[in-house]
């Protein structure tokens, strides 16, 4: 049975990317920069722990168009003959098509779909225009696709700390959110965590306060002496 385009692809074409997610609207950075091909759907940062076992892979933004990874969707598709591009190091291709006008009927190395101008020896600009093209010629995909059982976010892509894992969620705690050396146990230590905190405010503020009254009685010292210190009596040139 001939296959077409599978649903994960069909969701890459159809969905709408870097837009706000009407889940998490009221959430910060909760533009839908994430597809997850299992749920064939858009999902922003906010959306993960519902999305956590599933194939995600990330949409990136290159000249106002949507693009992804070269070596995330290679695990997906067969991506050869399709024109990438560098960004931050990693290769990407463009996921739709970038319709073209010709300028000049000569010879010379179009997109196979859009006219688009291309470097040789690439013949499509996208992944969209590789899949139309292989449909028109063989009306068949299977030998393009490739099985892929997992596929997780790339290691520099940011979540937000404000994403809640739920149960997922880690007990991982920086040293800027507790006291170093310390491990919470019961409500007596709780207390003694409290008290030790008040004193070292307590500290804080009577060194500031001894700070700011030596500072003061320089300050007066200073203004005292000045005050007392006579000036010379000036000096006139002799007349001519």
């Amino acid at each position: 049975m001939a296959i077409r385009k599978p649903a994960w692809l069909e969701a890459l074409d159809t969905q709408r990317f870097f837009v706000g997610c009407s889940v998490h609207e009221g959430a910060r950075k909760n533009e839908k920069n994430i597809c997850c091909l299992d749920c064939c759907t858009a999902i922003c940062p906010h959306c993960l722990p519902s999305h956590r076992c599933h194939r995600l892979v990330q949409v990136r933004r290159y000249v106002y168009h949507d693009v992804l990874r070269l070596q995330d969707l290679e695990k997906l598709i067969d991506c050869s003959n399709v024109q990438s591009y560098t960004i931050n190091s990693s290769k990407v291709i463009f996921i739709k098509k970038r319709p073209q006008s010709r300028q000049c009927k000569g010879s010379g190395n179009f997109c196979s779909s859009c006219d688009r101008i291309l470097q040789e020896p690439y013949i499509h600009c996208s992944l969209e225009c590789k899949v139309d093209y292989i449909l028109r010629q063989k009306k068949d995909l299977s030998s393009c696709l490739r099985k892929c059982e997992s596929l997780q976010l790339s290691p520099d892509f940011i979540i937000p700390h404000d994403v809640q894992f739920g149960e997922y969620e880690t007990n991982e705690t920086t040293h800027s959110t507790v006291l170093e050396g310390y491990e919470p146990m019961g409500s007596s230590d709780s207390e003694n965590v409290s008290m030790l905190c008040t004193n070292f405010v307590r500290k804080r503020r009577t060194g500031l306060n001894l700070f700011s009254r030596s500072a003061s009685r320089v300050s007066d010292e200073d203004m005292a002496g000045n005050m007392n210190r006579r000036k010379g009596i000036p000096q006139r040139s002799p007349l001519c």
